[in-house]
């Protein structure tokens, strides 16, 4: 698995995040589900990870050996839905998630290797402001990956 750089903060504790979810859960209609809570759990504790389905689907298994992979997925868009966690597509391999509840971020992506580092720009931030701006229209949100070698697949190359 690759490693991972963080600096963003979380914006809610893990109980008022677990509060929400079982808010929706009722606002939905639906049964209350362990597997929701513990998957919000896993991401929460691997803040600045993003993990795929099978490496939660990993985790909930050292708990519960009949996770299913497809319950997995199934319960990943319901929250993705619900903003309760976001998805990163950073390569071909599918979509990694993490916790919705921090603050805003970006991420640099090894196309190589897989790393995700996230990072915050000050003046990038700026930047995006400004030239919204200069067409007239007001920012609303962005999503900025930048794709690259990393350091340690460029030496290897």
């Amino acid at each position: 698995m690759a490693v991972e750089k963080t600096i963003t903060k979380r914006l809610e504790t893990l109980d008022s995040i677990l509060d929400r979810l079982r808010a929706s859960i009722k606002k939905n209609g639906l049964k209350n589900s362990k597997q929701r809570e513990e998957i919000i759990a896993v991401l929460y504790n691997k803040s600045g990870m993003h993990l795929s389905p099978e490496e939660i689907a990993n985790q909930l298994r050292m708990k519960d050996k009949n996770t299913s992979i497809s319950s997995v997925y199934r319960i990943l868009s319901f929250l993705e839905k619900e903003n309760f966690i976001t998805a990163l597509e950073a390569d071909k391999t599918g979509k990694r998630y993490e916790i919705a509840a921090k603050a805003h971020h970006d991420h640099i992506i090894c196309l190589n290797c897989g790393t995700i580092i996230e990072f915050v720009d000050s003046d990038i931030e700026r930047l995006q402001i400004d030239i919204a701006e200069k067409f007239g229209t007001q920012l609303i949100s962005h999503d900025m990956r930048l794709f690259v070698l990393c350091s340690k697949c460029k030496t290897n190359s």
